[in-house]
Formats: C-alpha cells, sequence, structure tokens
C-alpha cells in the first residue's frame, strides 16, 4: 500500500501567484491524494479577506485536510491588527482551521501530528522565526510513541533547524532539541515550509532516518526557484519526495529524493 500526501506553505494569500494556484488544484485532482498539508503562511498579513481567500481555494482542493499556522497567519499590519495579535492571535486562524496547535489526523498505516511553531511575539526583534517548547516536544514524544508500525509524520512552519544546503534560517528556539528528540521518537518526516524552496534532509542525529521535508510557495515571493509543490509518497519500505515547480501553465517534476524507511 502506497500512501500519497501533497505538502503546500506559504501561499500568501493576498500576494498568491493565481497562475499556479489555479494550476495546482487541478495538478492535486489529478494526483488524488491521500491527505492534503498545508504548512503555514497561508496568508500575507493575516487579514480577514485573505484567511476567507485561502479557505476558499483549500475547499477546492481534495480531502481530508490537515493545517498548521505560519508567522504571516497571525494579524500584525496597522494598530487595531497588532491588537489583535496580541489578545487574540489564532482566531482569525483557528475559525477557519481549527486548532493552531495539536492537530492529529491518522489513518490505516500513517500518523499526522501537528505543532505550532509560530509566536505572537518573541524576545528578539525578528518575530518571523520560529520557536518549539518542552511542553511540544514532550507532547509530540508521546504522540509518536501511540503509533509504533506507522509511518510518523511531524507538520510544523519553520524548519526546526538548520541544514547545509537551505536558502535561510529559521533559527528555531529549541528547534535542535527537537529535530534529537523526535528522531530518538521515530518520527520519519518533519514536513514544514517557511524557506520558500523545496528541501529534504536528514537530521544529523540517532539512526539518521528522520527526514525534514521543507515544500516550497505557491506565491509570488519567490526565492530563486517557482513557485511549487511536494507530492510524497510512502510504501512499506521507501519513502520518495518530489518537488513539482510550475512552468508556464503546468506543474513539472522540479526536484526529487528517494530515501529507505526506517523499519522497526
Amino acid at each position: 500500500m502506497t500512501i500519497k500526501i501533497i505538502q503546500v506553505s506559504d501561499i500568501h494569500f493576498g500576494g498568491e501567484n493565481q497562475a499556479a494556484t489555479e494550476a495546482a488544484l487541478a495538478r492535486f485532482h489529478q494526483e488524488k491524494p491521500d491527505l492534503m498539508v498545508a504548512a503555514g503562511d497561508l496568508t500575507r498579513d493575516g487579514v480577514v479577506a485573505e484567511f476567507d481567500a485561502a479557505r476558499a481555494w483549500l475547499d477546492r482542493a481534495p480531502t481530508p485536510l490537515f493545517t498548521t499556522p505560519g508567522n504571516h497567519d497571525t494579524p500584525y499590519v496597522g494598530p487595531g491588527e497588532l491588537l489583535e495579535r496580541f489578545i487574540a492571535p489564532w482566531r482569525r486562524y483557528e475559525a477557519r482551521f481549527g486548532p493552531a496547535d495539536g492537530g492529529v489526523w491518522r489513518a490505516p498505516g500513517v500518523s499526522v501530528f501537528g505543532v505550532n511553531t509560530a509566536r505572537r511575539a518573541q524576545l528578539r526583534w525578528n518575530w518571523s522565526k520560529g520557536a518549539i517548547s518542552g511542553s511540544q516536544i514532550r507532547r509530540l514524544e508521546g504522540q509518536l510513541a501511540s503509533a509504533p508500525g506507522d509511518a510518523r509524520i511531524v507538520v510544523c512552519h519553520h524548519p526546526l533547524m538548520e541544514l547545509t544546503g537551505e536558502p535561510m534560517t529559521s533559527e528555531v528556539h529549541g528547534g535542535t532539541r527537537a529535530a534529537n528528540s523526535l528522531t530518538m521518537a521515530g518520527a520519519d518526516l518533519v514536513l514544514s515550509g517557511h524557506i520558500h524552496t523545496p528541501f529534504v534532509s536528514p537530521y544529523p542525529f540517532g539512526d539518521g532516518k528522520t527526514r525534514a521535508v521543507v515544500s516550497g510557495t505557491l506565491s509570488v515571493r519567490e526565492r530563486g526557484v517557482p513557485p511549487s509543490f511536494n507530492i510524497i509518497e510512502i510504501d512499506p519500505t521507501q519513502i520518495r519526495v518530489t518537488a513539482m515547480g510550475f512552468e508556464r501553465t503546468d506543474f513539472v517534476t522540479l526536484r526529487s529524493w528517494a530515501f529507505d524507511r526506517r523499519q522497526a
């Protein structure tokens, strides 16, 4: 049995690439995934109209859908928006997509766990950077332990640690500890976004079988790579990741990775 997941992130409605988002929907339905994952930054500025556009677009995508928020998915433009950011940072997101932290999705042979690495504010100038707390790590450890034999997947917005070849940093507070802990707990994949460039790399811990899998953007905020999304295929012995890049009117293979799956 092969499990197929489509992974998108950083669509940034309000600044989306409209041709790419429409072509992506058509390709999603052709692929017939078992799960759609949207790993944060669904909006550009966290305003209501952008959230509504994101929800409407994802309603046209295949189901089921699993989402986590990103650093752009809370209001921050203007005094009133900043006030809401501090009082109820995830209210707009949660009204349309459910809990911002701790989501769980299970199907035969696969378990998916979400964690919110975005923060309303931090004790550093750049609030766009990520953070993961000790309590979040402990929760994930317990969830991963509850799914022996499954393909075990964690979804967050920020790549947890800096890996060779990434085009930018996310400087996640607690991220290296989390990557180590998730490896020891048997996670197969940690899906994220934020850097707008598809990327796959193993964490340098334990057996080296836990992979960070980053999807690109479907916005106009490109970083040297065309708009893209990932197709992830998981079978009992191997995992394949294909980054699909937008070329004129359709998506073509941009990059691909294949690696052996951890065996119990």
